[in-house]
């Protein structure tokens, strides 16, 4: 008699019952799994979830760069080192200098090809090549300029030079990365599936933005000279790590350089290519306006609240985190709706009239004082610009006319990136000025209604856009008949 068994034996009715349930249940879960889990169903067949996940990395080293610079070092140069607050917000200010290059930078992402074969991962490692040159010499830069110690002995002008130079290059570093990247995943993913890479992209730069800043506060409680040196090296190998990640095997090689019309053009033929395309012109203008919107009540929240409401330094810290969970909401909702076929337009329209009611209620919190109204009114802002932002950047996404989505992710983060600047330092000096002839909050809520107002006229230039939504074909025949 053979010891062996039958390989087909029939299973018992209650195995039978038992495995076909339990197959019902994970099949229902994973099914379900989707929904409850933020742009898991960005993933395609030819782009998996994991692979997404770990190309995202590289806004998450931008995000790390962001909290770094705007947050942590403003605040440590202005009370540990002593630096004037006038230099501090021309550092900050150093890498707007940069961000007009962007379109300049897809384009040549566009048409590049080297001898390996890849067209954005050579410009994804120049850009996190001079962002970590940049963060290796900040921290003996920033002493130098505080004058702290030894470095007290070093002439004043090495300080102020070391620092706008490291400023300056992790500005170029992060602007050449996050163009290079985007547009890497809009060559990766289906028209289709573009809406929610947007969102995920965007939803892990806030993320990284939100946990660096944490770690950072955490770590620079109890300030030294060393320990910040420590902490922005460590960010430096960090974004060498993640970017490095976000990498491997993303990019397909080609075989042999592309001979395409686009490579032999220069970047003027294209950029008159792509206004030409789509009302290009009028939807950056768009943009323009929107982020600056959006961006002038940034520096100015954590301080209305101090100094109108009173609230304290914890406060404060907790309403910035509430902002951006507005915004992490706001992009959730919008890459779920949009990748559903809506009008990514009327999208960034609905932020932006999302955004009138917000700043209304900060407005009132004033007088009524109340924390609630001001916290609500702070989530709102986020909410809105949530929304107009993810509705801009699909709309740049799918209206990029074939050949040109670097390009095309460049202007539109050109403009985002220095309208976001100029509305920054606008709206301190705004805010001053009225201070100094009248008491607080009416500079505050002089620079609120500002926004208010730029919001109105944000939602009557993107009306057209709406009306007469042009298609990437329509900007393909505009393009052959300029070629």
């Amino acid at each position: 008699m053979s010891n062996s068994l039958p390989l087909n034996l029939p299973h018992k009715p209650s195995e039978q019952g038992d495995t076909s349930y339990t197959k019902k249940v994970i099949i229902s879960w994973l099914q379900r799994g989707t929904k409850f889990l933020p742009f898991a169903n960005a993933a395609t067949e030819d782009l998996p979830l994991s692979r997404l996940l770990r190309l995202s990395l590289f806004q998450v080293s931008v995000g790390m760069a962001l909290a770094l610079l705007i947050g942590t070092l403003n605040r440590v140069m202005i009370v540990e080192l002593h630096v004037p607050a006038s230099w501090v917000s021309v550092m900050v200010a150093m890498p707007i200098v940069v961000a007009p290059f962007r379109a300049l930078i897809g384009f040549r992402s566009d048409v590049h090809q080297s001898e390996l074969g890849w067209k954005r991962v050579p410009f994804i490692w120049r850009g996190t090549m001079i962002q970590f040159g940049g963060l290796a010499i900040m921290p003996f830069a920033l002493l130098v300029l505080s004058g702290m110690g030894q470095a007290s002995k070093a002439p004043e002008w090495v300080g102020h030079f070391g620092a706008g130079v490291a400023f300056l290059l992790v500005g170029a570093g992060l602007h050449t990365t996050q163009t290079a990247g985007l547009a890497l995943a809009t060559d990766l993913a289906p028209e289709e599936s573009r809406p929610k890479v947007v969102g995920l992209m965007y939803v892990m730069l806030l993320i990284g933005m939100i946990i660096s800043a944490i770690i950072f506060g955490l770590i620079l409680k109890d300030f030294t000279p060393g320990r910040l040196i420590q902490v922005i090296q460590a960010a430096a190998v960090i974004t060498i790590v993640l970017n490095v990640i976000a990498l491997w095997k993303q990019e397909s090689r080609a075989k042999k350089p592309s001979n395409s019309i686009e490579q032999a053009q220069s970047f003027k033929d294209s950029w008159v290519r792509f206004c030409y395309g789509g009302q290009a012109v009028r939807r950056l203008i768009a943009v323009g306006l929107g982020t600056i919107a959006f961006s002038m009540e940034d520096i100015l929240l954590e301080p209305y609240g101090g100094e109108v409401l009173h609230l304290s330094v914890g406060a404060t810290t907790a309403l910035t985190a509430t902002l951006a969970l507005g915004g992490l909401l706001g992009f959730a909702l919008a890459s779920n709706i949009l990748s559903k076929g809506f009008d990514p337009f009327r999208m960034a329209r609905i932020g932006a009239i999302c955004g009138i009611p917000a700043f209304l209620a900060v407005i009132v919190s004033a007088p009524l004082a109340s924390t609630v109204l001001f916290a609500t009114g702070i989530f709102s802002i986020g909410f809105g610009a949530g929304l107009f932002g993810h509705g801009t950047l699909t709309a740049t996404m799918n209206l990029a006319p074939p050949g040109q989505s670097g390009l095309a992710l460049g202007a539109w983060g050109a403009v985002q990136a220095t309208a976001a600047g100029i509305a920054i330092a606008a709206s301190g000096i705004v805010r001053d000025v009225i201070d100094s002839i009248y008491q607080a909050p009416i500079g505050y809520n002089t620079v609120y209604c500002v926004e208010i107002a730029m919001l109105f006229i944000t939602i009557i230039t993107m009306t057209p856009l709406m009306r007469k939504n042009p298609q990437i074909g329509h900007q393909s025949n505009i393009s052959n008949n300029l070629r």
